[in-house]
């Protein structure tokens, strides 16, 4: 799943946002929740053409004469012109300049389990001013009309 994210900042000074500690927060249950990570580009390129096809795992196979390891997928052209395109369309830079917006898409891996997303929250931690690493602030929304919490 992707994400498109804009900041906005309207300060007269830059601003730093810490992408790798943003954070999908997903409720599994109502006794279980998650904090999904951001994918990488290669991540993305990954889940996306390197899964294994819909094929089912539990299914029953005729052993092998000899054991042989599974054969890891390659990473071709096509991988790399997918990656390369989620690495362009990704939010590009960390730091966002006085009185400007920066804006892409952060990828996270739901393995389809899209009804998640009704009570999600993305979660925007150590919003910080450039020449300081103290943060001023977060952001916590609210993605899904779930039960209002």
């Amino acid at each position: 799943m992707a994400l498109h994210i804009s900041f906005r900042n309207d300060t007269d000074l830059g601003m730093r946002v810490d992408l790798e500690r943003i954070r999908l927060l997903v409720e599994v249950s109502e006794d279980s929740r998650q904090e999904l990570q951001p994918l990488t580009p290669d991540d993305v390129a990954d889940t996306v053409l390197l899964k294994d096809n819909g094929k089912d795992p539990t299914a029953k196979r005729l052993p092998l004469p000899i054991p042989v390891g599974r054969p890891k997928p390659t990473r071709d052209a096509n991988w790399t012109n997918f990656r390369d395109a989620c690495q362009n369309a990704a939010v590009p830079t960390k730091i966002v300049g006085a009185h400007s917006t920066v804006e892409g898409l952060i990828y996270f891996d739901l393995r389809g389990e899209m009804d998640l997303l009704q009570t999600a929250r993305l979660y925007v931690p150590n919003l910080a001013a450039m020449g300081s690493n103290q943060p001023i602030s977060y952001f916590d929304i609210a993605l899904g009309h779930g039960s209002g919490n």
